[in-house]
């Protein structure tokens, strides 16, 4: 006659395979969170005073300053090699929030300024820039596939754009490498919505190159956009933040 598991025992067993459940759960919760969230992500932009540094052979502050003036004249400016743009968003894996922001960039971006010059004072007249954010890459491809069909949406709406709505007159340490801060208005339209909105803005003239980055923080909403969610167990915090760095060149 078999002699049957005594409910003690059988209730170690229970307990026993609860606790290995539990081990196999929260070890797949930290293996999912490792694997999807950055550990770490690129620092928004933020541009640094070209006064101190060591010009290039030929190259001084007075001759900086002349190649981006031209006294009494109007000159266009267009976008050149190293500018990017982006998003910064903070996900949350369930209730726990991730370690780092998620970050993705683009160096797809076109367009053009219109500049004059009156005794050394740089003035920005016009600006339009738009940004292709159907082609931004993070440091997950999970990631980028998600926001061509949630949030950003950009398989629908593959472009941003940027047009400059008053004018923007920049002082003049900026032509001698000094970075100034100056507020800069102007119609962003993203996922499809156009909204006014005034942001402040860094300018540097560093050698031939005028240097602008900023950023522009909103809730979801504000541009028609749903926060994303990838199942309920995947989702971002209720703001996002859009990030440049434009290096303008004369055309």
């Amino acid at each position: 006659m078999v002699k049957l598991p005594g409910r003690e025992h059988r209730k170690r067993a229970a307990l026993t395979a609860a606790g290995a459940g539990v081990v196999l759960i929260v070890g797949a919760f930290l293996l999912v969170y490792f694997v999807i969230f950055p550990t770490s992500s690129p620092k928004p932009f933020k541009l640094t005073s070209t006064v101190a540094s060591t010009p290039a052979a030929g190259v001084t502050s007075s001759t900086s300053a002349a190649a981006v003036s031209s006294a009494g004249s109007s000159q266009s400016w267009r976008v050149a090699s190293g500018s990017q743009a982006g998003y910064r968003v903070r996900e949350k894996l369930a209730f726990l929030p991730a370690e780092s922001d998620a970050v993705g960039r683009t160096s797809d971006i076109a367009g053009a300024a219109t500049l004059t010059d009156s005794t050394n004072r740089l003035t920005i007249t016009a600006a339009s820039f738009t940004v292709a954010v159907s082609t931004l890459k993070s440091d997950r491809s999970m990631r980028d596939e998600k926001i061509h069909e949630i949030g950003l949406e950009s398989s629908r709406y593959p472009t941003a754009t940027f047009v400059l709505s008053k004018a923007v007159a920049l002082p003049a340490s900026v032509s001698s490498g000094d970075v100034a801060r100056v507020s800069v208005a102007g119609v962003f339209d993203i996922h499809g919505t156009s909204k006014l909105q005034t942001l402040p803005v860094e300018f540097v003239v560093s050698g031939s190159t005028l240097e602008a980055a900023g950023s522009l923080t909103f809730p979801w909403s504000e541009f028609g956009m749903t926060a994303p969610s990838v199942g309920g167990f995947v989702s971002v915090t209720g703001k996002a933040t859009m990030e440049f760095d434009l290096r303008l060149q004369r055309a």
